[in-house]
């Protein structure tokens, strides 16, 4: 009878560790599914924000006014050398395209690729050492700032505003932030390097 008795417990302890570990093996793929769904979720709510940078520098090349056009239509120019692999361009990119967003009315927005070999007399023209560079210039094409690194969108916004002044004397703002433009293998344009 005891032998009969411990048979019955033993079998009602298989019996609930099984249905444990099948309770648990429930929760488990539900908490798997859970933060599954909440990783894809996030993702989608957040894709803008966190893919926002690099979408608006891959833009840049096709938001630009050709740079023979900006400097010919007797409207200021914002001239800016770029990179899509460049950090620091990726980083001012959400800026730069709010101030575009704001002055494009009433001035010229040109984005140059420094790896187009089709931009590399402008990378010469204006010594493009470091990205981003940018270059501001009045409605007469007469050079005013240059902005070389991670700037304050307020410098850049006074300097815009300070376009339409008459006293203007050429201005270089330098950022220990910058990039240096990397040998591009499809251009003969020789890498440069920022002293």
């Amino acid at each position: 009878m005891f032998n009969l008795f411990r048979m019955f417990l033993v079998k009602i302890l298989i019996v609930q560790t099984e249905s444990r570990e099948q309770i648990l093996k429930t929760n488990l793929k539900t908490i798997l599914i859970s933060i599954i769904s909440i990783v894809m979720i996030s993702l989608l709510l957040f894709k803008n924000v966190l893919f926002k940078s690099n979408f608006l520098l891959k833009s840049f090349g096709e938001l630009s006014v050709d740079p023979a056009i900006a400097f010919a239509n007797n409207k200021p120019t914002f001239l800016e050398f770029y990179a899509e692999w460049c950090e620091v361009c990726k980083e001012m990119a959400p800026q730069v395209s709010a101030l575009k967003d704001e002055y494009e009315k009433g001035i010229n927005f040109v984005f140059l690729n420094v790896d187009n070999p089709k931009w590399g007399n402008y990378i010469q023209k204006f010594a493009v050492n470091g990205i981003p560079q940018v270059n501001l210039f009045d409605k007469k094409g007469n050079l005013i700032s240059t902005f070389i690194g991670k700037q304050d969108e307020i410098k850049i916004r006074e300097s815009i505003n300070n376009l339409e002044k008459e006293e203007k004397s050429h201005e270089e703002i330098i950022n220990s932030e910058f990039s240096i433009i990397q040998q591009n293998k499809n251009n003969e344009v020789s890498p440069r390097s920022h002293g």
